[in-house]
C-alpha cells in the first residue's frame, strides 16, 4: 500500500485529489478539467483508490469518484503538531497586536 506521503509526492495525484476536494466527479470530468489524458487520470485513480485516499461509487453507467474521509491520515498525524504550533505563534501574535492596538 501506498503511503499518504508518496501519493501527494506525485503533481497529478495532488492536482486529482484538490478536485475531488471540491467536488465528486467521474474520469470523463477529470480528464476536462485537468487537460490529462484518460489513461494517465485513470491510472492515477487507481493508485489513490487502492491507498484509500479515494473512493469511488457506480452511477449508472458512470463511476464516480470522491475524496474519502480520511484521505491522508498519516500526513496528516505528521503535520498536526506543526500546525498546533503554527496556529499558538498566530494567537499570541494577535493577542499582542490587539493590546499594542489597545494601547
Amino acid at each position: 500500500m501506498v503511503d499518504g506521503f508518496a501519493l501527494i509526492a506525485d503533481p497529478t495525484r495532488r492536482r486529482i485529489l484538490d478536485r475531488l476536494r471540491a467536488e465528486e466527479r467521474d474520469v470523463g470530468g477529470l480528464v476536462e478539467v485537468l487537460d490529462l489524458p484518460q489513461s494517465l487520470v485513470s491510472k492515477h485513480l487507481r493508485v489513490l483508490r487502492d491507498a484509500g485516499a479515494v473512493t469511488a461509487a457506480v452511477v449508472g453507467r458512470r463511476r464516480v469518484y470522491r475524496l474519502a474521509v480520511d484521505p491522508l491520515p498519516d500526513v496528516l498525524a505528521w503535520v498536526a503538531p506543526y500546525h498546533r504550533m503554527w496556529s499558538t505563534s498566530l494567537d499570541r501574535l494577535a493577542q499582542a497586536l490587539d493590546e499594542e492596538e489597545a494601547s
